[in-house]
């Protein structure tokens, strides 16, 4: 392939239920830097069924662009249809990059059309930028946690397009809207193989998780290991409801089953970026804090006054978190009642 014939930076727009998702305002202004540094356009890829009035909340977003393929196929996520026609657009339009939030969705999808496109993907990348080259040319560099997230890799694909990433949820930071920003939509109507349709939604349940994202959230109280049971989180709760925030976990706490996965935040987990993130009792391994150093103040309370939690905190506090947090509660709840 003639890599020259590429250009502009495409973004998936995943929508559930007409609702575009938050993941792909971030991405959008991620993908507004890397275009702004290749000279290109940002476009945005809109599948669903009668979702071509949210084309324009895109545009306001950071997109020059939305490509709008609006059809009863596409009414519901299913992977043959969604890959067919997001194959279709990319094969005419030709993007020189193309980025894919990484959901449940993203991570289905994205690795499909990779191996459809013959290129490369690379996954859960926290980093993503446009670098000189000695040649002088733009390179698209990638950058992940790799061996169990012990070191960073940054990734190339020099020889193949379009260069492929997908970004958790929580990682870039979206742009403030600009209401009334003029931009371009594109109606593609994808030309579908019924026959490769080998699977359909009987039934859909709702479930109502939004209590528990964490990622959402503006203030965090975070128990590791140190916690050590289901009493221990319900002094981290207590000071998670006197402050207005909510209550997460690292891994260890997944694992040992004291609570639910949807409260995980690290490599494996979620990655969250709230105003105030007060770690206990989390030794602040690499993989944890990968999903939360972008905090915008960080406490840290623990026994270990070498953990490497320290390095990244704010503040720190080294002591028994099973003193300290009833304590700091008390104290923050006179200084509210001042």
């Amino acid at each position: 392939m003639d890599i020259k014939d590429y250009k502009n930076v495409f973004v998936f727009a995943e929508q559930r239920n007409g609702v575009i998702q938050p993941v792909a305002f971030e991405l959008l202004g991620k993908a507004r830097d890397l275009a702004d540094a290749l000279g290109e356009k940002v476009v945005a890829l809109l599948l669903g069924y009668n979702v071509k009035e949210e084309a324009q909340r895109l545009i306001e977003m950071g997109a020059d662009e939305v490509i709008v393929a609006d059809c009863p196929e596409l009414k519901d996520y299913i992977t043959e249809q969604y890959s067919q026609a997001v194959y279709q657009i990319i094969t005419e339009q030709k993007p020189t990059i193309v980025l894919y939030g990484a959901t449940t969705i993203g991570r289905d999808l994205a690795p499909r059309i990779a191996a459809r496109l013959n290129t490369g993907l690379t996954a859960d990348c926290t980093q993503l930028e446009i670098a000189d080259t000695e040649e002088g040319d733009k390179q698209f560099r990638m950058t992940r946690p790799a061996f169990g997230g012990n070191l960073m890799a940054t990734i190339i694909c020099p020889n193949n397009r379009p260069q492929m990433s997908t970004v958790r949820p929580g990682v870039m930071q979206k742009r403030q809207r600009e209401e009334g920003r003029q931009g371009v939509v594109t109606m593609f109507a994808p030309k579908f193989d019924t026959a490769r349709f080998k699977v359909k939604i009987i039934n859909t349940e709702m479930k109502n998780t939004s209590k528990n994202d964490i990622s959402e959230a503006k203030i965090l109280v975070s128990g590791g290991r140190g916690v050590k049971n289901a009493e221990g989180f319900e002094k981290l709760q207590a000071l998670a409801d006197t402050l207005g925030g909510m209550v997460s976990s690292s891994r260890a706490m997944v694992d040992a089953g004291v609570v639910d996965h949807s409260m995980q935040v690290g490599q494996t987990g979620k990655t969250v970026r709230p105003d105030l993130y007060v770690a206990c009792g989390i030794s602040g391994a690499i993989q944890h804090l990968a999903g939360m150093e972008e905090s915008g103040y960080i406490i840290a309370i623990n026994k270990d006054k070498y953990a490497p939690i320290f390095s990244a905190a704010d503040l720190g506090i080294v002591g028994d978190l099973h003193k300290i947090v009833p304590m700091l509660n008390e104290r923050i709840k006179k200084e509210i009642e001042k």
